[in-house]
């Protein structure tokens, strides 16, 4: 099992470079970074995590510039989005960004994406939140079809263009692998349709046992290799047991949490994490 981290990178917060110079240093496989454009000032939409929306939501820094200089200062590293809300960017312009960052990245990237929950900052993009999902299946497919043909076109019911020409084209054969965040069995349900894996977040009132084996077998339905679809877990708790319930269970990496936090906070719970997990 592999394990990376999160964290949402503010400007209060370990520097990204920093956190992914010495997550790399100890061994982690992955840096996540979610990303939130804006917050409405109205807090219409509710936070599925629970009451209070927590600050962090309000000021964490794009993902791709972030991850950019975490890829200047490391070699081995995956570089992720965890998640990018596609369903408020152009596709055009996010599959340039993908590819440069996978490029100068040396084929580093992993790119997580969602459609989000909050509808206010969705529809100040000009996104509709109950069509977020087909959306968010157009653009990805709009975006693979940029990074593996000379001249792509695309003719969906939202996103449409005519034969363009669009490099660098990734570093990865056919563009970074796509993992679907989201619970089940929505989640599952799309990341089989189109992605790369899986990535649920834990604590969200589910057997991981019971889901897993379902989320098999609808893959195996769908004409869809399980092996080729491997789960991530985000958020994993930092807990021995629960740990190896998910190794045993056939997760294929864990992605801890970090807080928002300076240098002289998160680097020992990296080094707390590495004593935990035991790689």
């Amino acid at each position: 099992m592999k394990y990376g981290v999160q964290i949402f990178a503010t400007d209060y917060s370990i520097r990204p470079a920093t956190l992914a110079k010495a997550a790399e240093e100890r061994g982690f496989e992955s840096l996540w970074l979610p990303e939130h454009s804006h917050i409405p000032a109205s807090r219409l939409s509710p936070w599925p995590g629970g009451d209070e929306l927590p600050k962090m939501y309000y000021d964490v820094m794009d993902p791709f510039v972030s991850l950019a200089s975490a890829a200047s200062v490391t070699s081995t590293i995956k570089l992720c989005t965890g998640i990018c809300l596609v369903i408020q960017r152009d596709p055009i312009q996010l599959a340039k960004e993908v590819a440069s960052l996978d490029q100068i990245s040396d084929g580093r990237v992993i790119l997580g994406i969602g459609a989000g929950w909050n509808r206010e900052e969705m529809e100040n993009h000009g996104t509709d939140f109950d069509r977020r999902f087909k959306i968010m299946r157009e653009k990805v497919q709009a975006m693979q079809a940029i990074w593996t043909q000379n001249e792509a076109e695309y003719h969906g019911e939202f996103v449409n263009f005519d034969p363009v020409m669009a490099w660098p084209k990734p570093k990865q054969r056919g563009g970074p692998p796509i993992i679907v965040g989201g619970g089940f069995p929505g989640g599952g349900k799309r990341a089989i349709a189109y992605g790369n894996g899986w990535m649920p977040i834990d604590g969200r009132g589910w057997d991981i046992m019971e889901t897993l084996s379902q989320f098999r077998q609808m893959a195996a339905e769908a004409d869809r290799d399980p092996s080729d679809l491997p789960v991530s877990i985000f958020a994993a708790p930092q807990d021995e047991n629960r740990i190896k319930t998910f190794e045993d269970a056939g997760v294929d990496r864990l992605v801890f949490g970090l807080p928002p936090a300076p240098d002289d906070e998160v680097l020992p719970i990296l080094d707390k994490l590495v004593k935990l997990t035991g790689f």
